[in-house]
């Protein structure tokens, strides 16, 4: 196997806070690389329901949690604000929730240092007129809609304007150990090439989530993680401005986020064994339409746009202090935890960053880097908090608007769109594909938003796959980009994992005109297998 290159720390896992990390390091004048088995937020950033939360949910069962959430929410605003679309969130009390937590949640949410407002009832109809009318009671909090993909990419930017390096469809496969037990090296393969490589450094940051155990027992620690699976559905329209949360225990089905031109429905909360197994059952399906028939009366019979899971990196401390281990997911603190592996294990230089929430990525990146950096002689402080992320977090809060008028002021008429859904134009798309010229339509449905609108990819993934094939032809794609045909095949079978479970009513014709596009007309069926690295992401 090749020796690589030399760095002070590699981060595992490309995800918000595996980026937070990369970013913090590089401030601080660590040299750092960063290696993420498939594309950047793949894994549970990318599959999770896009609410930064203000921390209201957790006020009561987590308040550690609460707070985080709440300080982070602010930090976030300031360095990310590009990122979010600021559509505040109310707290609703319908007739099935308890009298008793009504009666606790302001004293519980200025305990924790939230802001809330109670809310008139007529006021939250005139503002969100779908809503329950047996909706009894009203608070609003300073909940708002985040879109995890521009936030990662805007981190990994900052990350490499300060010498940093990251590296996509590059999985671990094992590691060097000097005769003392520490880490000296991490052992790396492109999976898509099969490439391997060797990273000697002085430290490792596992920053893999629900796979940390996995990543752990590769370097001969131990880490039992206990991943909670959650599922969602995702709308064909908005049915609220805000985020609307239940005024209630954390539950299945209580949250409506509005994000982009959709909004998602959310969570249910199993623990699993293994995180890759992510599947939404018919039976979660059919509880969270239930649930949200308690806050949009007819939300059931809605068209749903697919399916989707996320696993989150739940990490349960109670197993190792000797304490009973919680039963079911929900019980298990959603605060963070940096484990030094040289103290616990034996495996000197390794670290591992589990729980957490995305919100909370950057306070997760930086205590775990404090850790590192202390341990590494480094004493330079965290400067996250302060310098604003460089594009594409921007520097004004995400405008739902913002496409259209972007187009409409060059002319509206000649935009050239490639997806009409999410007003992604050729020029946005070839942006996207000079940035990285190795992606595939999925990477790019990550990067543009591309076939994520309520077609599902039927028009425009053609056209895509058009472009990546001339790309090809011209010489301007990366020899490790999958072959157009076998990429759109790929993004088909993806899009129909998500819409067959929720395929009745409307959404079954849709997916009938679907199928009869990329079977019928494109012959996607004999089209290459996939066989690259493309870990799509909802």
């Amino acid at each position: 196997m090749p020796a690589g290159a030399e760095v002070d720390v590699v981060v595992i896992g490309g995800g918000a806070t595996g980026a937070g990390v990369l970013r913090d390091l590089a401030m601080r004048g660590l040299s750092a690389t960063l290696v993420e088995r498939g594309d950047f937020a793949s894994g549970t950033s990318g599959r999770y329901h896009g609410l930064l939360h203000s921390g209201a949910r957790y006020v009561e069962s987590d308040p550690i949690s609460a707070r985080h959430c709440i300080e982070e929410n602010a930090v976030l605003r300031r360095i990310a604000p590009g990122t979010i679309e600021p559509t505040g969130g109310y707290f609703v009390a319908t007739p099935d929730d308890p009298d008793d937590y009504l009666d606790r949640f302001p004293a519980a949410c200025a305990k924790a240092g939230i802001e809330t407002e109670p809310v008139p009832l007529d006021e939250l109809f005139r503002a969100e007129p779908l809503l329950s009318r047996e909706i009894r009671a009203a608070y609003r909090v300073p909940d708002a809609a985040l879109e995890p993909w521009e936030l990662v990419d805007g981190t990994l930017n900052s990350a490499r304007e300060h010498g940093a390096t990251a590296h996509r469809y590059r999985a671990v496969i094992g590691f060097e150990r000097d005769a003392d037990g520490s880490v000296a090296a991490v052992m790396t393969r492109d999976t898509r090439t099969g490439e391997e490589e060797t990273i000697a450094c002085r430290a490792v940051v596992s920053a893999a989530g629900a796979w940390a155990g996995q990543i752990a027992e590769l370097a001969g620690a131990r880490l039992t993680m206990s991943p909670g699976k959650g599922s969602m559905l995702i709308f064909n329209r908005r049915f609220s401005t805000a985020v609307i949360n239940r005024l209630a225990p954390p539950g299945d089905g209580d949250i409506l986020v509005p994000v982009h031109t959709v909004c998602i429905l959310g969570t249910t909360d199993i623990t699993g064994e293994d995180p890759d197994d992510a599947v939404v059952t018919e039976e979660e399906i059919s509880a969270l339409l239930a649930d949200g028939e308690r806050l949009v009366p007819g939300i059931s019979g809605a068209r749903v746009l697919r399916a989707y899971a996320g696993s989150r990196p739940l990490y349960d401390a109670d197993e190792v202090s000797g304490a009973a281990s919680h039963d079911e997911s929900r019980e298990i603190s959603r605060a963070h935890h940096v484990i030094d592996h040289g103290a616990r294990d034996g495996v000197g230089g390794l670290w591992s960053i589990v729980g957490g929430k995305l919100t909370t990525y950057r306070l997760m990146a930086r205590d775990v880097t404090d850790a590192v950096a202390a341990a590494l002689g480094n004493d330079a402080p965290c400067r996250t908090a302060d310098e604003p992320l460089p594009e594409p977090a921007g520097h004004s809060p995400y405008w739902l608007g913002d496409r259209l008028a972007a187009i409409e002021a060059e002319g509206g008429g000649d935009a050239d769109l490639v997806c009409e859904c999410e007003l992604v134009t050729r020029q946005r798309l070839a942006d996207a594909l000079d940035r990285r010229a190795d992606s595939s339509l999925d990477d790019l449905r990550r990067t543009t938003r591309l076939g994520m609108g309520p077609c599902q990819g039927a028009f425009c993934m053609p056209r895509a796959a058009a472009m990546l094939d001339a790309r090809r032809a011209d010489g301007r794609l990366h020899p490790a980009a999958p072959d157009a045909n076998v990429a759109l095949r790929s993004f088909a079978a993806e899009r129909l994992r998500g819409t067959r479970p929720i395929a009745w009513g409307d959404q079954l014709t849709e997916l009938f005109l679907t199928a009869g596009i990329f079977r019928g007309t494109l012959g996607t069926d004999a089209l290459p297998e996939h066989t690259g690295g493309d870990d799509a992401a909802s």
